[in-house]
């Protein structure tokens, strides 16, 4: 029988996962080896009939450039379910390729180690994707997905800054990223909106609803004393994840929780959340500024991805056919800014708890800080002015937010 190799994808889509699929299945399909693709991602071992799809040369080419996944996702975990050994010892299986996130990457190690132990040695090799750029690969490359991703956003975001202008209005506006704010500081920053925020500018200090709020309205009072009418306030979804149970209580919405304990996000509009609070804190206020929510959600994550991304996703793809010919097994394939494919073990980067610290915004770059210093909010000098909109400016200084306790 013929060997085998076999893909599968666990958590969320991100673009250019059709091109490390179509790189690595064109790579051993010319290497005489069957190509499998699992649906369901882990779900699928855990099955006594597994959904199989056989890749050939006409269907990987196909779907090179697409985005999505050819191959059903699933965040499947599994427990005390019976893992299929036949899968492997029928398909004559060499090599398990996985697609995802660092939780992915441990349960294939988990998987094989146990087939190991039952007599049935396989490779695996894992290629590390999210659209939240938060994995530390080395020389701070990109996750694949994320330019892609905030490609798309860009392109949104201009739109909306532009219906901002239109109509002289605001808008609350919120992106993914449940650890770090790269894809809404990359998306803010290319638009050239007047307010960022991200949990990386909370290093100093707790984040709290209050406070983005007064950073929002910074912003809009700062504009106003400009005589510029509109905007648009980005705000990173990792703000819930960096807020204590009590704090998210007080927006009056009854999260639900995943398995770890996180907020459900995907459950709920952040946008609208923020901008509703926005909107209270301005009545309250007595300023009349409209503003509208927008959500940067699920529509960046199947889109197909750029240049830049199917470049390193064939750089992926072609490695894994590299490590794998070198005998590597139990890493991720990875590469440095000259293209050169390396690999990167789990116990690289996990601490002493087996867990791995998300790569977040180095907020005190200079890159960054040019950056922030290219937002509109109130500052020191503007206090005088700004006492025709509120009472005390200082509560809306930009800086003293920041530090507050």
């Amino acid at each position: 029988m013929n060997k085998s190799i076999l893909i599968l994808c666990g958590g969320g889509p991100a673009p250019g996962i059709n091109s490390v699929i179509s790189t690595v299945a064109k790579a051993f399909l010319k290497d005489g080896y069957r190509v499998l693709g699992l649906h369901e991602g882990f779900k699928g071992i855990f099955s006594s009939e597994p959904q199989i799809k056989e890749f050939d040369f006409f269907h990987a080419d196909r779907i090179f450039s697409r985005g999505g996944s050819t191959l059903i996702m699933s965040r499947f975990k599994p427990r005390d379910e019976k893992l299929n050994k036949r899968l492997f010892s029928d398909n004559n299986v060499k090599l398990l390729v996985s697609i995802g996130g660092d939780d992915t990457a441990s349960t294939a190690n988990r998987i094989t180690n146990f087939l190991q132990k039952e007599d049935i040695s396989i490779a695996n090799i894992h290629v590390p994707k999210t659209i939240d750029n938060d994995l530390p690969l080395p020389d701070r490359n990109p996750t694949f997905g994320f330019h892609s991703a905030k490609d798309e956003g860009v392109r949104i975001g201009n739109t909306t800054y532009e219906d901002a202008r239109t109509s002289q209005n605001w808008f609350v506006m919120s992106a993914m990223g449940r650890s770090a704010g790269h894809l809404a500081f990359g998306i803010a920053a290319s638009c050239h909106f007047p307010m960022m925020i991200i949990p990386e500018m909370f290093s100093r200090s707790s984040v709290t609803f209050d406070k983005v709020v007064r950073l929002v309205i910074s912003s809009m009072i700062k504009r106003k004393l400009k005589n510029i009418h509109y905007g648009v306030a980005m705000i990173s979804e990792g703000i819930f994840h960096n807020m204590p149970k009590s704090e998210l209580d007080k927006c009056g919405i009854d999260f639900t929780y995943d398995d770890h304990g996180h907020p459900e996000l995907g459950n709920v509009s952040k946008a609208h959340i923020l901008n509703m609070l926005v909107q209270k804190k301005l009545k309250e206020l007595g300023i009349d500024i409209k503003s509208r929510p927008v959500e940067l959600g699920y529509e960046l994550r199947c889109c197909r991805p750029i240049g830049l991304d199917l470049t390193l996703c064939t750089l992926l793809g072609l490695g894994v056919k590299k490590l794998f010919d070198e005998g590597k097994s139990g890493c991720m394939v990875t590469a440095n800014s000259r293209g050169e494919v390396t690999p990167l073990y789990l116990s690289d980067i996990q601490n002493e708890e087996g867990k791995i610290a998300p790569r977040l915004v180095e907020v005190e770059t200079e890159f960054v800080q040019l950056c922030f210093q290219n937002l509109y909010y109130l500052e020191e000098s503007d206090y005088e002015q700004a006492k025709t909109y509120v009472p005390d400016p200082s509560e809306y200084d930009f800086h003293k937010i920041l530090i507050e306790a």
